[in-house]
């Protein structure tokens, strides 16, 4: 899956910092989100989380945890990225869950439209 370098760097931090504060009993190998308890983040704990910037941002929509996941692959599609790319990026064995994802807004579709059919301006 690719990371921003910003994320990367996040990631990084928390590994660094964060993490070894949470493990308290050491046994948490191969976990990379751990809770206050230190043992493995529910969805749960993550959802909640996330409700709380989500609210301190003053959004408005509902987010939950899958909005990055729908994000990321609209944005990539609407982007110009290739379905099959994508379909690898997200680990969809089939191309039609990936075809979910290109519910493109109707701006954008009379912008291709316009931009690629010759004769869009007739």
């Amino acid at each position: 899956v690719p990371i921003s370098a910003r994320a990367l760097i996040c990631l990084k931090e928390y590994l660094e910092t964060s993490r070894p504060l949470l493990d308290k009993r050491n046994k948490s190998e191969g976990i990379v989100f751990l809770s206050v308890r230190g043992v493995a983040m529910s969805r749960m704990g993550f959802w909640k989380i996330l409700q709380k910037y989500v609210n301190e941002s003053g959004i408005r929509k509902e987010v939950h945890p899958h909005t990055f996941r729908h994000s990321f692959a609209t944005h990539l599609l609407e982007g110009g990225a290739d379905l099959r790319a994508v379909q690898e990026m997200l680990g969809h064995s089939d191309i039609s869950t990936t075809q979910i994802y290109t519910h493109l807004d109707r701006s954008y579709l009379q912008q291709e439209y316009k931009h690629f059919h010759p004769r869009a301006g007739i």
